[in-house]
């Protein structure tokens, strides 16, 4: 049985870290496509699978989108996957549309957020009828999110959607790499002392990408009021500017010549730049359900983010954090600000994060078996329609039947439904 997943951009390919392994121990073959780049070779390299580049593009760019679309039919054409995941906007909708032009028995949208949420005019449109498109040709639609899913049923059907136990797209680590017992004190002193931070100052910290949906003139706005009021409290800004929706260059440049501001680019070690911190602070536009706000609740670090889809999930207002309204500059120092004057409300809010992450959505506690998704592979019968082949069926009722497009229901046995059974079940918490 083969698997093939696909994301727009190789950095995407991190939700599936620990999940190609298990799947592979289980005799799933799994192979990924994706922009080509340096994390694209690193992830085939690290989890020992073939890899393949596709160029592509998160912006709407209709004749290059027909090249690639035209790229990945072939390309599965070749493959011949028994399953394609198709993860992250444009890869969904292109790899979602290849996969049913090229016959694959089993399609996987998974969102992971949308962008439409934040658009205006036509363009929110466009988006939005890519995700409806998307939807329509996926026999499941998972995602991140329990408000990702509310909003995704006004344009999906319902008995397509799942979202995998309490929502994230693989959890997290937080009793081994994301556990703050397991990380040194002295290695986030020196993560400090490279970044010119001094050791008693507090630290507010902000991961992601530099672009306007993230909240960074928010964030800059709010950093300015809180600036003179406390004159010892930095802010950590992890992240790469990109030009696709970008920040004014004159918030740039605020940013980046304020002596209390450190833009310390993109950060692999997570872990110590978390325990370099004090507060995390996501003031987004928009989410799927944002990993970093779970690393540092693992973290055991109170979040202040916003009221958007995604981070109401992730973030108990008054308890593990607090959630105020998206592109209000005002709330968001004064929540800032809230942490900043009690260490003791930090604590508090930061350890019932942590408790919350490891009720809900340690890695730890998913994995092992889970129940996603069994995909049923059988020989006969043979499945009809577009590029039909003997292969996988999608069954709820343990029948097998081809035409059954609810590929999600665990009240069969499917290990009596025909002589040739296999079972893989697809691990994407």
């Amino acid at each position: 049985m083969k698997l093939i997943h696909i994301t727009t951009v190789p950095e995407s390919l991190a939700f599936f870290d620990g999940q190609v392994g298990y799947l592979k121990s289980m005799g799933v073959s799994v192979e990924a496509i994706s922009s080509p780049g340096e994390r694209l070779s690193d992830f085939g390299a690290s989890n020992e699978i073939c890899v393949h580049a596709v160029t592509m593009s998160r912006r709407i760019t209709p004749i290059r989108d027909l090249i690639v679309l035209a790229r990945l039919w072939t390309l599965f054409r070749r493959l011949r996957p028994d399953i394609v995941h198709a993860s992250t906007p444009k890869a969904g909708l292109l790899g979602v549309m290849a996969a049913f032009l090229a016959g694959v028995p089993v399609r996987i949208f998974h969102i992971h957020g949308l962008p439409h949420l934040s658009a205006r005019g036509v363009r929110r449109m466009i988006l939005l009828l890519s995700s409806r498109l998307s939807c329509a040709l996926a026999h499941r639609v998972f995602c991140v999110s329990h408000s990702i899913a509310r909003i995704a049923k006004g344009f999906c059907a319902p008995g397509r959607l799942v979202v995998l136990g309490h929502g994230s797209s693989h959890g997290v680590d937080a009793v081994g790499r994301f556990d703050p017992e397991k990380v040194s004190a002295s290695a986030g002193a020196a993560f400090r002392l490279e970044s010119n931070i001094p050791p008693q100052a507090a630290v507010v910290t902000f991961v992601g990408r530099l672009v306007r949906d993230k909240g960074v003139i928010e964030l800059s706005q709010a950093w300015r009021m809180i600036d003179e009021s406390f004159p010892a409290a930095h802010l950590v800004i992890a992240g790469v500017f990109e030009p696709q929706d970008p920040v004014p260059a004159a918030v740039k440049q605020w940013l980046s010549s304020n002596p209390r501001v450190h833009l310390c680019g993109f950060v692999r070690d997570t872990p110590v730049l978390y325990k370099a911190s004090d507060i995390l602070v996501l003031p987004s536009y928009r989410e799927g359900l944002p990993t970093v706000v779970l690393e540092a609740s693992a973290m055991a670090l109170p979040v202040v983010a916003t009221r958007v889809p995604g981070c109401v999930d992730s973030v108990e207002n008054g308890v593990t954090g607090a959630l105020v309204d998206a592109r209000d500059a005002a709330s968001l120092a004064d929540a800032i600000a809230a942490y900043l004057r009690s260490p003791a409300l930090r604590l508090a809010h930061g350890q019932a994060g942590r408790e919350r992450v490891l009720r809900a959505a340690s890695r730890s506690r998913q994995q092992g078996p889970p129940s996603p998704l069994f995909v049923e592979r059988q020989t006969p019968p043979r499945c009809p329609g577009v590029g039909s082949r003997p292969g996988v069926a999608l069954a709820r009722d343990g029948r097998g039947r081809c035409d059954d497009p609810r590929p999600l229901g665990f009240s069969g046995d499917l290990s009596a439904s025909s002589p040739r059974v296999e079972r893989a079940a697809l691990h994407h918490m």
